[in-house]
């Protein structure tokens, strides 16, 4: 395995992802089902593939990122209003809930619903998690774990 996450690197580790207020947000420790990422696919913020380059296994390491290093700054534009006319088929929901929203692209996006009134329905489709200050605690489980096992198959074969 690789000594240290690099840019390129697989990475499998337990995350704790907790909120300004001590709030957790996500955790892979919940379910003991560790996360395994790629930096480098854009599926990371930059920050925190910063945070992770160098960490070997092993390694146990608690950050902060804020917002434009995150989730992105709260965006006004993502904040749509809708007629409860809209919701004739589902229901109008209550302020706070999740609820699927499909696309003219046909994809689904998550809108919460901030506020509902006779006349609107107001949804944000901002990251739940932009704009705010995100706690990281990360213990790294191990580097490149698939390029391992393909190494070890192309070496067996």
């Amino acid at each position: 395995m690789t000594e240290q996450v690099q840019s390129d690197s697989a990475v499998l580790l337990h995350f704790d992802l907790k909120l300004e207020d001590g709030t957790l947000a996500e955790s892979t420790r919940r379910e003991n089902k560790p996360a395994l990422f790629r930096l480098g696919d854009q599926s990371l913020s930059k920050g925190l593939e910063q945070a992770l380059l160098g960490l070997r296994v092993g390694d146990k390491k608690s950050f902060s990122l804020g917002p434009e290093e995150a989730f992105g700054p709260s965006n006004p534009d993502l904040v749509q209003f809708f007629s409860p006319r809209d919701f004739l088929d589902t229901g109008v929901p209550e302020a706070g809930t999740i609820m699927l929203f499909t696309a003219m692209n046909g994809n689904e996006m998550p809108g919460v619903v901030l506020a509902v009134t006779d006349e609107s329905v107001t949804v944000d489709f901002n990251n739940p998690l932009a704009g705010r200050r995100v706690y990281f605690d990360i213990d790294v489980l191990a580097i490149d774990p698939e390029q391992e096992e393909d190494k070890n198959a192309h070496i067996a074969g």
